[in-house]
């Protein structure tokens, strides 16, 4: 056996995989309480994901998405708190906090290192015996594409879902054509200040596939642009799997966080200044290329729709699990998300209200010491926001600390979602839906702003 194994658990770090905004939180936490956190980022810089979507504002402002354990690592730096108010971009949030807060990390950090798998020190999945008292053992590859291995007292997996989208398709697998027309096709938020990027949808139809937050904020930017010098004769089809109701647009004036409020009637308006067609309970099944190379969407009840030059999916994100496959995870047949938070988060479910707080309890596997957080954690539900990652995280630095009181005081006051679930998820919406008051009631229309 490698030296390593032999070594004592409290000898060992917790490995926490992402440097984003809750592996770096978790990395603050576990210094509060005295463990030696590692963090392997497989970017070249902290927060490689949110700086992908650089260009998009967080519905959440500054006090909301600022870590209070990694508030206290920076403070003696000199580092000057943005304004609580104010709500930041993903490249404000990277370069103002996350690569700051990485950079106090120091050597605690590792970057251009990809995990390909954990396991425990000899012992795959099938065995037992002794099973939890081996160390883990995290396989990965470094710069240069190098191998290594690291052994670890517990894993924290913050590595997100950024990397794995979802699909075109509407049965969850890539539509007939889909990949062969992926030149066309598009799974992140268009950044229409990059001139590359605005060419292509300038003048141009595009398709938007999805009813959430980044479909909404899609449309009001196509609408944006349409009214601009350059972009005339922009039209955006929105497409949604579902029919129209009072929750279509999410929580509107409802929504305790307004600017995630604002982006459905951004949306809402796009249609109803005629920037946009919503084309409703419309399952993509096979995408074709006309005659003149655009794209024509085909449904799974045979309607084709008028081409469009692009199609931008946002339908959603799914954890990437592969690199897990050793471990004994306990996760939701349905959303991905561990068994025990799965019922608090279940999009088929929720209704209007808050996430109930959960931490480690709820964030446990079959292997004991390994915890899935942050975006990860919720597996296919869209409703995570980042105070509830640093929520978990201080919750299982509590845990692992032996301060299990403190671990299960998990207490969080979450903005209301202002978004009602029930039937709304899949076809029909929900018959109370139509009908109900407060956040189920149809928002009033808002002028979309500029993106």
């Amino acid at each position: 056996m490698n030296a390593s194994t032999t070594a004592t658990a409290t000898d060992l770090p917790v490995v926490v995989i992402g440097a984003g905004p809750i592996g770096l939180a978790a990395a603050a936490r576990l210094i509060e309480r005295d463990i030696q956190p590692l963090v392997l980022e497989a970017g070249p810089a902290a927060a490689t994901a949110v700086r992908a979507w650089s260009h998009v504002r967080l519905f959440s402002p500054w006090s909301e998405v600022i870590d209070p354990a990694a508030e206290k690592l920076l403070a003696p730096t000199g580092w000057v708190r943005p304004n609580g108010s104010a709500y930041p971009s993903g490249a404000d949030w990277a370069g103002l906090y996350l690569q700051p807060l990485a950079d106090v990390l120091g050597e605690k950090v590792r970057y251009d290192t990809t995990v390909t798998g954990v396991s425990r020190a000899g012992r795959d999945r099938i065995v037992d015996a002794d099973r939890d008292t081996q160390p883990f053992v995290i396989r990965y590859t470094g710069p240069a594409g190098a191998e290594g291995r690291i052994h670890a007292r517990a894993v924290i997996d913050a590595s997100g879902t950024w990397s794995t989208p979802g699909p075109a398709g509407g049965s969850g697998l890539p539509a007939i054509g889909e990949k062969a027309a992926a030149d066309r096709i598009s799974y992140r938020i268009p950044d229409l200040k990059n001139p590359a990027v605005r060419a292509r949808y300038a003048g141009k139809r595009t398709a938007v596939i999805g009813s959430g937050a980044s479909a909404f904020t899609a449309l009001a930017c196509l609408a944006d642009l349409a009214t601009s010098d350059d972009g005339a004769g922009t039209h955006a089809t929105w497409i949604l799997r579902r029919g129209i109701s009072g929750s279509t647009f999410g929580g509107g004036e409802a929504d305790q966080l307004p600017a995630r409020g604002a982006l459905g009637l951004a949306a809402k308006a796009a249609v109803d200044d005629g920037y946009a067609d919503a084309i409703t309970g419309f399952r993509t099944d096979a995408v074709e290329r006309d005659g003149d190379g655009r794209l024509v969407l085909i449904g799974e009840d045979n309607r084709r729709l008028a081409a469009v030059d692009e199609v931008v999916a946002l339908t959603g994100l799914r954890p990437d699990l592969t690199f897990l496959e050793e471990l004994r995870l306990g996760l939701d047949e349905r959303l991905q998300a561990p068994i025990a938070l799965a019922p608090l988060i279940d999009p088929n479910q929720h209704s209007c209200g808050t996430v109930y707080p959960h931490g480690a309890g709820e964030l446990s596997h079959p292997e004991k010491g390994l915890y899935l957080v942050g975006m990860k954690s919720y597996g296919r539900a869209p409703t995570f926001l980042a105070m509830t990652g640093y929520e978990q995280v201080r919750s299982i630095a509590a845990h692992l600390a032996g301060d299990h009181e403190a671990a299960e005081r998990v207490e969080l006051t979450l903005p209301e979602t202002g978004v009602c679930g029930g039937a709304g998820l899949f076809d029909q919406p929900a018959a109370e839906e139509a009908s109900a008051g407060g956040c189920c009631a149809a928002p009033a229309t808002l002028t979309p702003g500029g993106c």
